[in-house]
């Protein structure tokens, strides 16, 4: 995981728009944004106990790439990236690949998160958000859910 403030350009929205300017993991929790890292025999292992310890109790499989998702890849990803919120957390594992989330800090700045294997974050239900994946186009991730797997996000 690496977190830094986004610059705004007009290069595709994959691209990394590394401002230079990194945040810390302070500035995500300050958003409420939440990070753990499972790797290794033991990560699936440590994934099981947080899921129970916040009671997450369904969780299903993304794979966000064009070989997955055919000629309706692009614009997926593009609205993914459209800015929203949710009314329950948004809980990301990633098996596979890469990709950024960006949230919104205090005063309303982009942060970008760039995930990759072995990366989980949970962002608080209500922060405005967007996803894309990186310029490698794939990511495979496991999504939790408190409920029934929902995901309807509100712009």
């Amino acid at each position: 995981m690496r977190a830094y403030y986004y610059e705004e350009s007009a290069a595709d929205q994959r691209e990394a728009h590394d401002s230079g300017r990194e945040a810390s993991l302070d500035d995500l929790k300050a958003v409420g944004v939440l990070y753990w890292r499972f790797e290794g025999e033991k990560g699936l292992e440590e994934l099981n106990s947080l899921a129970k310890d916040r009671n997450y109790k369904n969780r299903d499989q993304i794979v966000v790439s064009p070989s997955a998702m055919g000629e309706v890849y692009e614009d997926k990803v593009k609205s993914f990236f459209a800015e929203h919120l949710h009314e329950d957390e948004e809980i990301r594992y990633i098996l596979d690949g890469s990709g950024f989330f960006d949230v919104r800090d205090k005063s309303d700045a982009w942060i970008r998160i760039y995930l990759d294997k072995g990366d989980m974050i949970i962002l608080p239900s209500g922060i405005y958000h967007r996803f894309t994946t990186d310029t490698n186009n794939y990511i495979h991730a496991m999504r939790l859910f408190k409920d029934d797997p929902v995901w309807t996000p509100i712009n």
